[in-house]
């Protein structure tokens, strides 16, 4: 595979994940009035995150980084402690809230 076609195909991942992202937000949203003061928090660091993602993204159009590995570590990294957190919501918020 060569570099361009490695950084378009990382481009598709990261907008993957962007979606995914911007859906759990949207879940978020629609938390009732009295549940929704213990995700602020959360909704916050996920828009964080989506601009993480969103400035990598434009990395990758405009330089297409041979070494992408520290990055890729990163964004997991990152990733696993949003995981965590939504778990931790996920308890504090009531399943109807979350669409379940």
């Amino acid at each position: 595979m060569d570099v361009q076609s490695y950084c378009d195909t990382l481009n598709i991942e990261l907008t993957g994940w962007k979606a995914k992202i911007y859906d759990v937000v949207r879940q978020l949203d629609k938390v009732s009035s009295g549940d929704k003061q213990k995700v602020v928090p959360m909704v916050n660091e996920l828009h964080m995150f989506i601009e993480e993602i969103t400035d990598r993204i434009d990395r990758l159009e405009k330089e297409c980084p041979t070494q992408w590995e520290p990055d890729k570590i990163e964004l997991e990294g990152r990733l696993s402690q949003l995981e965590t957190k939504w778990k931790e919501v996920s308890q504090n918020v009531s399943p109807g809230d979350m669409g379940g």
